[in-house]
């Protein structure tokens, strides 16, 4: 029984789940090579780009005799979107959490290393170390098992006190900083799945909302618990842990100043250049996926609460319900024996058809002669007037990102409104937008509530505005703000 079931597992996996239908795909040599090679340096990449790259790819391996293929660039990208192998949305292209496992499949298959075993055992063992004392309910048990870790801490001290300085042979050192970067390789895989999980979310309370006859009340509450049950999942609550970890600035911060301080260590070597790209750049990648994430679930949000709004939720129902009705009334005919042919005098109220066809649709002309009858002319002067020196009198942006990169050096991750509370806004409303030209120029995560910002114009008057709330990090900053696209 136990074989009968398995076999039915994998052969509904085999004919259903996106990452196999891939990977058994008959050009699937292909999609994998240009989906790795489009990737390989940008998580996101826009749509007409890549049907330009892969218009080129075709044409070039149709030349080398190694690709022979008639169908286009966008015909293929379409297709690939369908599958789920790769992700639209904004005229933007991601990968999928499918052809994330696919390329997890076959880089595994590539870097098999036997060498790794101590390394898995030893996280394995601090991992059931740590779990063993979180879940114990005995209270000396736990205080034994923190005393023997204390004391193994304390030994390495000692010994590093008297002068026994132990090191990692050159084994160990390749073995361990291949197993970092496998490790961190798999952790956007996480954010794939989350994104994953969004869209099903959307589209199970979309098919409730026709399905059923719920009210509006009930239909938010069903989009909160659903909300909340997304944060309980494993990839949910990978992504509400990792960004506890980037507002910890403390943390970030140590972790990002010990990944530097490995690469700039001989032991980075036993890496490749992309691998060492991409362990440089962890903790900016990782901000840009969460920002991400927490676009497409503002996303989802907002078109639910559009769809519930607008009525269509109401008109697809009504639709649902007509055709129900349709097709009771049909089994009822048939049963009765009526001919379906049957001539009727039935007349439906639904108008005149004007339109019969595409090409008898005339579309208007516009107005030929342009009305200029209230265009006054007047004659250029060289000197500017005080209207045109008080627009020159401008926030310079680069100035604010300087001012903005020393207020988080000084106090830590904030907000705009942290800013503005540290840094009063004097300019009126073209400061406000320098800070949010800085903040998207940084790639700053998006939350999903809004602030308020308190600012003074050139004139002295007090406003208050409503923004979409950015936490801004040291870390977005790259070493030479100047090197910011303003």
């Amino acid at each position: 029984m136990r074989f009968h079931g398995l076999q039915a597992k994998y052969r509904r996996l085999f004919a259903e789940h996106a990452a196999w239908k891939l990977l058994r795909a008959d050009n699937a040599p292909y999609i994998l090579a240009f989906i790795a090679d489009l990737f390989s340096e940008e998580s996101e990449i826009p749509y007409g780009r890549a049907r330009v790259m892969l218009d080129a790819e075709i044409v070039r391996s149709r030349e080398l005799g190694i690709w022979s293929t008639e169908t286009s660039a966008a015909t293929y990208l379409n297709q690939w979107i369908k599958n789920g192998w790769l992700r639209e949305m904004d005229d933007s292209l991601t990968k999928t959490d499918a052809s994330e496992t696919a390329f997890r499949f076959c880089k595994g298959l590539d870097e098999r290393n036997s060498g790794t075993t101590a390394s898995h055992l030893r996280i394995v063992q601090e991992a059931v170390r740590d779990l063993a004392v979180a879940i114990s309910p005995n209270v000396d048990e736990r205080v034994a098992l923190l005393e023997s870790k204390k004391a193994e801490i304390q030994n390495e001290i000692d010994a590093l006190q008297a002068g026994v300085v132990p090191e990692l042979s050159g084994v160990e050192q390749k073995e361990r900083i291949r197993e970092i970067y496998q490790l961190a390789s798999v952790l956007t895989g996480d954010f794939r799945r989350v994104e994953d999980e969004i869209r099903v979310l959307d589209k199970e309370l979309r098919v409730k909302i026709i399905e059923g006859d719920a009210s509006r009340g009930d239909i938010l509450l069903s989009v909160m618990e659903k909300e909340a049950l997304l944060s309980t999942t494993e990839s949910g609550s990978a992504f509400e842990g990792f960004f506890q970890l980037l507002c910890d600035q403390n943390r970030s911060m140590e972790f990002r100043e010990q990944l530097r301080s490995i690469l700039n260590r001989p032991v980075a070597k036993q890496l490749s250049g992309s691998q060492q790209q991409f362990l440089n750049q962890l903790m900016r990648e990782l901000s840009r996926e969460s920002e991400r994430v927490f676009r497409i679930r503002r996303r989802t949000e907002e078109g639910l609460r559009s769809y519930i709004e607008s009525g269509a939720a109401a008109e697809n129902q009504a639709v649902d319900r007509l055709l129900s009705k349709l097709e009771r009334q049909a089994v009822v005919l048939r049963d009765e024996g009526v001919d379906l042919k049957t001539e009727t005098g039935l007349s439906l109220p639904v108008g005149p058809i004007e339109i019969k066809s595409p090409e008898s649709m005339r579309l208007r002309n516009p107005d030929d002669k342009l009305d200029t009858s209230g265009v006054e002319e007047k004659a250029n002067s060289r000197e500017p007037s005080s209207h045109v020196l008080d627009c020159l009198d401008a926030v310079q942006v680069r100035e604010i990102a300087h001012k903005t990169f020393d207020s988080l050096k000084e106090h830590g991750p904030m907000s705009i409104a942290g800013l503005a509370a540290k840094n009063p806004l004097q300019s009126g409303l073209e400061e406000l937008v320098a800070y949010l030209r800085v903040a998207k120029a940084v790639g700053a995560t998006a939350l999903e509530q809004k602030e308020t910002v308190e600012l003074m114009d050139k004139q002295g008057v007090m406003l208050k505005a409503s923004i979409p709330t950015y936490l801004l990090t040291l870390d977005l900053f790259p070493e030479d703000i100047d090197e910011l696209a303003l």
